[in-house]
């Protein structure tokens, strides 16, 4: 892979952590507009947009680093309590977020430089800032990420906060791997102050044997600043890994420096000299380092320079003292020499961290085919063994058939993701859409920590929006009609996710003022969906706002009104093989629910046959399994355990000819709460289930949804459980007549 092949990833993965950074941004500064005193939030946004900002600086991103530079001295103030995360102040850094995230877009799009809109945006939302900073740097002022840091302080200048001596040894492959060592010298210079800075030339090989890809730089800086040890040693997290950082302090032991020395060889006179001519220890301490540890033989510290004074840090501790360990040879006392200190602490902290790798979606998905066909090849050679009849290899066989089932089980977790991750963005739409209309709206959001399918929750996204925004404007009422209807001026809207049979459940509340029922028949009646005197059940008067153009509003807005979206909606999740339900009373509220599978690659099924057709109905959905009584051969239902259960003739649904047999099985299955049976002429066991989606000619088919290949090569269809279920309780129960009201 070349330099730019190596650039252009490391910039990719910049644009996504990007991303994840200022969602976190925008989550928090949600967060502290319902409470201003949210400490974890300010300190949450603050890192986020100081990550942000480092990060760009570290690819040369010159515009999102001068913006953010801004943003960041703004939320500084906030984190020293020096300014109030007021509504107003909130108010602009949520497009001030927007702003730095349509700048990294851009880059990604391969966008250098700023458009005049997006200047003419950063210079408004500058100079709604302006009020909140104690001294905003004109555009020349500000920080130039191309200048290089001072290397030195004149005399007599007064200084704090703390002194730290960095010692960096970047990695050989740096410069192939996209990073540019002088890119974090010239970010470091924004946390602090460079005041000495030294490279170790005689490191660099003779030209002869220079590699010109290849970082032979190291530098040994003396760093003043008032950040914390842990925020400067964050700087360093993508070149920790293939190289050696170390950040010493006053806190730290002789001990440190002493090994700092030693592990530089014959070049570590040049480091002891920088470490004492920078006040990072004294002479007699390093010598004492030295001397009793006898960790740096090589080096003779009386050839480093005299010693200067040593600088105290702010917390007032004296500098490094060496103290011999005391204890007798039993002893378990750990010497002072040895512990953790906050400088070790942060430069180790790569060990321990970033127990999470991120990985590509389209090889996830490649992983999640690999196990698709190598379940289906399992299920082949399972069949021919048992054609062997040969014992031994049956058993070899099922122990590689339990193995693969580990495997797919494992590899579909890796795509299940909480959809609290989905629900998080609706924070922002709610605040935006609200405010827009006028309306005070909390929302409230529960099971955000339930898993699903990575490719569900992609897609789920849009119609989740559009039902939001829906609820919004068309079903909580402005304050006004709330109060004259007794209710709370705030309106509430609730978003829940939960587990039930094998699917997740996602649920859109709200408490306004429900659907007029009437008012929906009667505009169906109108446009000619309904005959007049048709009678519905309030469940198909409720399916009719998923007609095409469908609309009750009176008004039409920018949001909605205008009859289009509920049914995309319905066709979005419906290719997601799952269904949308509405629950609605006048005055208290409508709640639409979604019901989704859990995942959409493979699942566990039961094979049926009727006549010389197999089936697949997903085992989730399963029950138990019954004979038909002789009593209901010619009914379309049966008595279960004193419970009346109705069933459904699959061979007569789907029209497959032949005889029935004299034995039939029924298949109790259960959907939303209801159960139903399904009769069938064969049990054939459980089978690992691949879907395949259907073609799009057959999208129309009811009662499948999707099929799969068996063992033997053959194609099974995948019942479509919610389908039969819902069918069986439309013939079962007589539509009750309405009322029209035109």
């Amino acid at each position: 892979m070349t330099f730019e092949d190596e650039m252009t990833a490391a910039l990719a993965t910049f644009m996504l952590e990007a991303v994840e950074l200022l969602s976190e941004m925008e989550t928090g500064l949600l967060a502290l507009e319902q409470d201003s005193s949210d400490l974890e939030s300010i300190n949450s946004v603050f890192r986020a947009a100081h990550t942000v900002k480092g990060s760009a600086g570290l690819f040369g991103l010159d515009p999102v680093v001068r913006f953010t530079h801004v943003v960041e001295s703004v939320l500084d103030r906030m984190r020293d309590l020096e300014i109030s995360a007021t509504a107003a102040l909130i108010g602009v850094l949520l497009p001030c977020a927007d702003h730095i995230g349509d700048l990294i877009e851009s880059i990604a799009a391969g966008q250098a430089v700023e458009t005049p809109a997006q200047l003419a945006t950063g210079d408004a939302l500058l100079a709604r800032l302006t009020p909140y900073l104690s001294a905003v740097p004109k555009p020349s002022e500000e920080l130039q990420p191309s200048d290089p840091p001072p290397v030195e302080v004149a005399a007599g200048d007064e200084t704090t906060g703390q002194l730290l001596h960095l010692s960096l040894r970047f990695g050989v492959e740096s410069l192939r791997n996209g990073m540019d060592p002088f890119s974090f010298i010239r970010y470091l210079s924004t946390l602090g102050e460079v005041v000495a800075l030294t490279t170790l030339p005689d490191l660099i090989p003779d030209v002869e044997e220079m590699d010109p890809e290849q970082c032979y730089l190291v530098f040994q800086v003396t760093f003043r600043t008032e950040e914390s040890i842990e925020a400067v040693a964050g700087v360093f997290d993508f070149v920790r890994e293939d190289g050696d950082i170390r950040i010493l302090s006053a806190e730290s032991n002789a001990l440190e420096y002493a090994d700092l020395i030693e592990s530089f060889g014959q070049h570590g006179r040049v480091v002891a000299a920088t470490l004492v001519d920078g006040g990072a220890i004294g002479m007699s301490d390093l010598r004492r380092a030295v001397s009793a540890q006898g960790v740096a033989p090589s080096i003779d510290v009386d050839e480093v320079s005299e010693e200067p004074p040593i600088p105290q840090p702010r917390s007032g501790t004296a500098g490094p003292v060496v103290e011999a360990a005391s204890g007798g040879a039993g002893s378990e006392a750990i010497p002072p020499e040895f512990e953790a200190t906050p400088a070790r602490r942060a430069t180790d902290r790569g060990l321990t961290e970033n127990q999470t790798i991120r990985v590509d979606a389209s090889r996830l998905d490649r992983l999640i085919d690999a196990v698709g066909e190598l379940v289906i090849a399992g299920a082949g050679a399972e069949l021919q063994a048992a054609l062997t009849r040969d014992e031994a290899l049956q058993a070899a066989l099922g122990e590689v058939m339990r193995l693969v089932e580990e495997v797919r089980d494992g590899a579909l977790q890796l795509r299940m993701v909480p959809i609290g991750t989905t629900f998080s963005r609706f924070q922002r739409i709610v605040r935006d859409v609200s405010a827009t209309l006028g309306k005070d709206v909390t929302l409230t959001v529960t099971g955000g920590d339930t898993e699903v399918d990575k490719a569900l929750v992609e897609q789920i996204g849009d119609p989740l929006t559009h039902l939001v925004r829906n609820a919004l404007d068309h079903g909580i009422e402005s304050a006004e009609a709330r109060a004259a209807a007794g209710k709370p001026a705030r309106g509430s809207l609730r978003l829940n996710a939960f587990h039930d049979s094998g699917s997740i459940v996602i649920e859109v509340q709200d408490d306004g003022g429900g659907i007029d029922a009437d008012r929906v028949l009667a505009k169906a009646i109108e446009r000619g969906l309904v005959e007049p005197g048709a009678s519905l059940s309030e469940k198909d008067i409720y399916a009719l706002i998923f007609e095409p153009g469908f609309s009750t509003a009176t008004t039409v807005s920018n949001l909605s009104g205008r009859g289009v979206g509920m049914d995309v909606v319905k066709r979005n999740v419906a290719a997601l093989r799952g269904t949308i339900d509405v629950e609605s009373r006048a005055g208290q509220g409508t709640t639409l629910r979604i019901r989704l599978p859990l995942t959409l690659a493979i699942i566990d099924g039961f094979l049926i046959g009727i006549g010389g057709a197999t089936f697949v109905i997903p085992l989730d959905r399963v029950v138990e399994c019954v004979e038909l009584p002789a009593e209901s051969a010619h009914r379309d239902y049966m008595g279960l355990r004193g419970e009346v259960l109705s069933f459904v003739r699959l061979r007569s649904l789907f029209a497959i000819p032949g005889e029935r047999p004299r034995r039939e099985n029924v298949v109790v299955v259960e959907y939303a709460g209801t159960k139903t049976g399904l009769v069938v002429d064969a049990l054939r066991g459980e089978f690992q289930t691949v879907i395949k989606p259907l073609d799009p000619m057959f999208g129309n088919v009811q009662g499948i949804g999707g099929s799969t290949i068996l063992g033997n090569g053959d194609v099974a269809l995948i019942i479509d459980v919610a389908t039969l279920v819902r069918f069986a309780e439309e013939r079962q129960r007589p539509a009750q007549p309405r009322p029209v009201t035109v």
